[in-house]
């Protein structure tokens, strides 16, 4: 069993920028100690990326002190979408690649991701040991030592590169009017020209980042603008990414938002058409029952993983699948790239609408969407969850709920990891029915942690 992180959370460190992790003197000490671990001979090189956000440019410096304290080189990339870090941390043959960001999160809050030499995520055994390492004092090496930095000049341009490699070689998007909302974020000098350099007519949006303005009203968390957008422009379609570029929301010709479960269902269901799909898929507990039934109808096997795309992508390796996502839009195609990608997620699709002549909103009705609803009930941050999700009124209202859905919905659960709430979702075929049980559920919760703290 893993012993418990102080730092590393589902998806690195993470936190409001100015509070403790996340302050200028912590990221020297991690620089140093992750230099210490990663490369404890020295003589290694370490990438660093980041999104756009203000303090990206302490931490960079800050991170850069720490590893060169540690002997280890550094090779900045700029603002980089965090798959493209993780791409080229595998190509430079690099220690580790070291990301910025804190994803989908306002400009305030910043955070750090890692990614090993093959471009994964690193093992916990690893991330305990730079934790163990930051509990020591940092010491500097000699200065003959010390770890020398240049910034990496060509980078943007072997992503795209690496991007465009993703789809068949004779696939031509020209005719394809596509509205591209990089959210302001570390996407936005590298998306734009993968598609234009497809043949694509592409209208972009969020690609004036001013260091706070990263995924405000806009992007992946906001897709609603971007379907304004497409109305407007009458284009084919939308594509909205979120800060760091690991999620894919998209947009039909009509406006109509195409989430992560249908993109999913789109890429899985015609790999599977044409013999392309290696084993079956992964979602998550959160995953949409209705792109559950629409893979198994067509007999592929259909798995679901606690919510985050570190479990997606831990199943799918244990499985040696390759296919795998959430709805938030974390969407992987691991026989294309080690990590979630939103700019190729949408490669995929786009050639799936080339090969087939289809539009975005008709393989978007590969599946049916049910309604689906989730409640976030606060809690007393000392009472344990596990007791209200255990106690009577609890069980007595799930009981209730399982038996009025019958076998047309399902209900979960769960703690957050974060906060603290308990989440109550519900998802049906019937959408007054999923709020009728999600109130009452959501109450017997309320209830049950009220009586625990009385």
């Amino acid at each position: 069993m893993s012993q418990q992180r102080q730092y590393f959370g589902t998806d690195g460190i993470r936190g409001r920028v100015g509070r403790a992790p996340m302050t200028p003197d912590f990221a020297l000490h991690l620089g140093w100690a992750a230099g210490r671990v990663l490369a404890p001979q020295g003589d290694a090189m370490v990438l660093i990326g980041k999104d756009t956000r203000v303090s990206g440019y302490m931490f960079e410096s800050a991170l850069e002190a720490g590893l060169s304290a540690a002997g280890v080189d550094i090779r900045l990339l700029g603002p980089m979408p965090t798959p493209a870090i993780a791409y080229l941390t595998r190509t430079f043959r690099a220690a580790a690649g070291i990301v910025i960001s804190a994803s989908h999160n306002p400009f305030a809050d910043n955070g750090f991701k890692f990614f090993s030499t093959s471009g994964n995520k690193l093992p916990d055994a690893v991330e305990q040991a730079i934790e163990a390492q930051l509990q020591k004092p940092l010491r500097t090496v000699d200065s003959s030592a010390l770890g020398k930095v240049e910034r990496v000049v060509d980078a943007a341009g072997r992503y795209i590169e690496f991007c465009k490699s993703t789809i068949s070689t004779g696939i031509d998007l020209h005719g394809m009017r596509i509205v591209v909302d990089c959210a302001h974020g570390a996407t936005y000098a590298v998306a734009p020209p993968v598609f234009e350099e497809l043949g694509a007519e592409v209208i972009a949006v969020g690609v004036e980042p001013d260091g706070f303005n990263i995924n405000e009203g806009c992007g992946a968390l906001h897709p609603d603008q971007l379907g304004a957008i497409v109305r407007a422009e009458k284009a084919d379609l939308g594509i909205a990414l979120d800060g760091d570029g690991d999620r894919l929301i998209m947009v039909d010709h009509r406006g109509n938002i195409v989430d992560g479960d249908q993109i999913l269902g789109i890429i899985a269901l015609e790999r599977h058409r044409t013999g392309m799909l290696q084993g079956g898929v992964v979602g998550t507990q959160m995953s949409n029952l209705g792109l559950e039934q629409a893979l198994q109808s067509a007999g592929i096997a259909f798995e679901r993983a606690a919510v985050g795309d570190r479990y997606v992508l831990e199943a799918l390796q244990a499985r040696g699948w390759s296919v795998g996502g959430e709805s938030s839009g974390h969407l992987l195609c691991l026989d294309r790239s080690s990590t979630g990608d939103g700019i190729i997620a949408a490669l995929q699709v786009l050639e799936i609408i080339f090969t087939t002549g289809r539009s975005l909103a008709d393989l978007s009705g590969c599946m049916e969407k049910y309604p689906q609803r989730m409640v976030n009930v606060p809690i007393e941050a000392s009472t344990p969850a596990s007791k209200i999700l255990t106690s009577e009124p609890v069980a007595r209202a799930l009981n209730t709920a399982h038996a009025r859905l019958a076998d047309k919905g399902r209900v979960l659960l769960r703690p957050s990891g974060t906060e603290p709430l308990v989440r109550v979702m519900v998802e049906g075929q019937n959408e007054a029915l999923v709020n009728e049980v999600v109130d009452d559920l959501a109450d017997a919760v309320r209830s049950a942690a009220e009586a625990l703290v009385n």
